[in-house]
C-alpha cells in the first residue's frame, strides 16, 4: 500500500519531465528547420520589434527596460561585426581577417555567428514584451537622460568598431564569389534590423511627451 501511494507524485514529476523534454526537442528541431531561412527569420524579428515598440508607446512606460535591451541588442551587434580573435589582443604573423587585397577568398569568421544573433536578439525582444505586463518593472525614470545616454553610448561604440575595421583593414562581410545577392541581402537586413531595430527602441521615447 505504501509502495502504491508513493508512486504518484514520482510519476507525475516523470510525465511532466518527459513533456518538458519533448516540447525542447520540438522547439530544437524547430530552430534547426529555420536555420537556411535567414530572409524570413530576420522578418519575423522586425515584426517582433514593431510589435514591442507599439506596446511600450501603448503603456507609456518601461523605459528603463526598453533601454537595457537597447544596449543588449548593441553588445550583440558588436559581436555580429567582430572577429573572434581581436588582432590587438592576439597578434598574427599571417593575414586573419578577409581583406581585398587577398588573391585568394577568406570569409569573415564571426565573433557571434548570424543564427545567434538572430535567436538572441529575438528572444530578448520576447523576454521584454513579456515583462512590459509586470508592473513592477516600470520603474520611473526620466527617460530623456536614458535617450541621451544611449545615443551617446551607441555612437562610441560604433566609431570605435569602424576605427577597429579600418585599422586592421577587414570588412565584416564576406565578400567573394562566394557571397550570393540572397546572401548579401540577409547580412545587410540582420544589420538593418539590429540598428534600426534600436531605432524602435528609441522611437517610444520620441513620441511618448
Amino acid at each position: 500500500m505504501e509502495g502504491i501511494g508513493g508512486d504518484g507524485p514520482s510519476t507525475a514529476a516523470t510525465a511532466l519531465i518527459q513533456w518538458k523534454n519533448e516540447l525542447l526537442r520540438l522547439f530544437q528541431h524547430c530552430l534547426d528547420k529555420s536555420t537556411p531561412h535567414a530572409l524570413y527569420r530576420w522578418i519575423g524579428t522586425f515584426v517582433i520589434m514593431s510589435v514591442y515598440s507599439l506596446r511600450v508607446y501603448y503603456v507609456q512606460g518601461f523605459y528603463i527596460v526598453t533601454c537595457g535591451l537597447g544596449i543588449y541588442i548593441l553588445n550583440l551587434l558588436i559581436g555580429f561585426l567582430s572577429p573572434p580573435v581581436d588582432p590587438e589582443m592576439e597578434p598574427s604573423d599571417g593575414p586573419m581577417l578577409p581583406t581585398k587585397g587577398l588573391d585568394e577568398f577568406k570569409p569573415f569568421i564571426r565573433r557571434l555567428p548570424e543564427f545567434k544573433f538572430w535567436y538572441a536578439t529575438t528572444k530578448a525582444f520576447c523576454i521584454a514584451f513579456f515583462m512590459t505586463f509586470f508592473s513592477m518593472f516600470d520603474v520611473p525614470v526620466f527617460w530623456p537622460i536614458l535617450l541621451c545616454y544611449w545615443i551617446v553610448l551607441f555612437a562610441l561604440t560604433m566609431r570605435r568598431q569602424i576605427t577597429h575595421m579600418i585599422k586592421y583593414k577587414y570588412i565584416p562581410f564576406n565578400i567573394g564569389k562566394q557571397l550570393s545577392g540572397r546572401n548579401l541581402l540577409v547580412y545587410f537586413l540582420s544589420c538593418v534590423v539590429a540598428t534600426y531595430g534600436s531605432f524602435f527602441l528609441v522611437l517610444p521615447f520620441c513620441i511618448s511627451s
